[in-house]
């Protein structure tokens, strides 16, 4: 009878060790499936605030360009004026000699 006792016992403490040892294996599977979800979380924010960088930076790009263009328009028109001024100028001095 003391021989069914004890392992009835020792049945009983390997499956608590089972137990126990399933349980650890759930809460570090679940701690690490948390830092893995956090670590996802975290990339996304930073791809997002990457995201939103790339689009102020086109849109200062696009913003330089436009007065870019409008300062080689201005320059454009300023030299033909300046190139109408020499050129009659230019007309009234052959007409002077």
């Amino acid at each position: 009878m003391n021989e069914q006792l004890s392992t009835a016992a020792g049945i009983e403490d390997s499956a608590g060790v089972w137990a126990a040892a399933l349980g650890t294996g759930g809460v570090f599977v679940l701690m690490i499936v948390i830092v893995w979800q956090l670590a996802a979380t975290w990339r996304a924010r930073m791809l997002a605030a990457r995201e939103q960088q790339y689009k102020r930076l086109a849109e200062k790009y696009a913003q330089l360009l436009e007065d870019n263009v409008e300062l080689h328009r201005r320059s454009i028109e300023e030299l033909t004026q300046a190139r109408k001024s020499i050129t009659s100028m230019e007309k009234m001095m052959r007409e002077i000699e």
